[in-house]
């Protein structure tokens, strides 16, 4: 599947490690996704129950009511075979685990691979949805 028809496709995100900060890169692409027509929820434990710009934000991802098609990850890439594994216990299985520019980690990748879902890595998903 190509970025073009995942952004067709898929239109309910999670913005891990989203932050009420206007002056970061994860606010502003949540918004921006927002704008677009996604439905756009922000995953930060420090910013649960609050509603920030529109975006419900929450602890964790199984505590989203929606079923999230695309994780969208701006954390520290030595959380992320964490996060795969948080995934790999919800009771569906997102389509797109998306990891925002200089978030690698190939642990990860081999395990979200092998578990099907599929896996865009270093690459920011605004400038990759503005080009599409």
């Amino acid at each position: 599947m190509n970025i073009k028809s995942i952004f067709e496709n898929f239109k309910t995100i999670a913005v891990i490690g989203f932050s009420d900060k206007p002056f970061r890169d994860s606010f502003n692409i949540a918004r921006y996704l927002l704008s677009k027509g996604f439905k756009v929820y922000g995953v930060n434990p420090r910013l649960a129950g609050l509603n920030i710009e529109g975006i419900e934000c929450y602890d964790k991802l199984a505590d989203i009511p929606d079923k999230i098609q695309i994780v969208d990850v701006f954390r520290n890439p030595d959380y992320l075979p964490e996060l795969i594994d948080e995934i790999l216990t919800l009771d569906y299985k997102p389509e797109v685990i998306w990891t925002q520019l200089e978030v690698i980690n190939p642990v990860a990748k081999r395990k979200a691979e092998e578990n099907g879902f599929i896996y865009i890595e270093n690459k920011c998903i605004f400038i990759e949805h503005r080009n599409s």
